[in-house]
């Protein structure tokens, strides 16, 4: 038996944000790979992003959404969540982000890529940019994971506030 219940304003508004959010976020994903990508036409370089991290363009995703869902409805209830003016996983994201174009490159997206991994010898080392290169895919499943976790702390301490411990 499905029981059904009206969500309440707070929570119909905190939701709308979080799924715009949400949103963007992977539109801008999805902008700065077409963006980088002058070889491929757009719509090649979007599959070809899907492709090599769905997984990324949607945890990060539902990670900001949920983030910014948890920050609003607790907000509705005089809960602050989040005390800076960023998420607490935003550096997650973005560095998820960041590790995650690498892995686009083999595929012929985010050329424009290159010019930034040329750069990283001279930022880090030969030794770190050869590892943050080779390792992209993982690294950014870890950033993806650090992102998801801040957000599910995010979800639990606007729960505990909720019941009142």
């Amino acid at each position: 038996m499905i029981v059904s219940q009206r969500l309440s304003h707070a929570a119909r508004k905190s939701l709308a944000k979080g799924l715009l959010a949400g949103g963007v976020t992977a539109s801008l994903y999805l902008l700065i790979v077409v963006m980088t990508t002058p070889s491929l036409p757009p719509l090649a370089a979007i599959n070809a992003a899907f492709l090599a991290n769905s997984i990324i363009i949607g945890g990060t995703a539902t990670a900001v959404g949920a983030q910014v869902f948890f920050s609003s409805y607790g907000r509705a209830f005089g809960c602050k969540l989040d005390r800076k003016g960023l998420g607490a996983g935003s550096g997650g994201t973005a560095l998820g982000s960041f590790f995650s174009f690498f892995a686009l490159v083999p595929l012929g997206c985010c050329g424009s890529w290159l010019l930034v991994l040329s750069f990283l010898p001279s930022i880090f080392g030969s030794g770190l940019s050869v590892l943050l290169i080779d390792y992209s895919r993982p690294l950014s499943y870890a950033a993806l994971a650090v992102t998801l976790g801040f957000a599910a702390l995010s979800g639990a301490k606007l729960y505990r506030r909720a019941k009142g411990n």
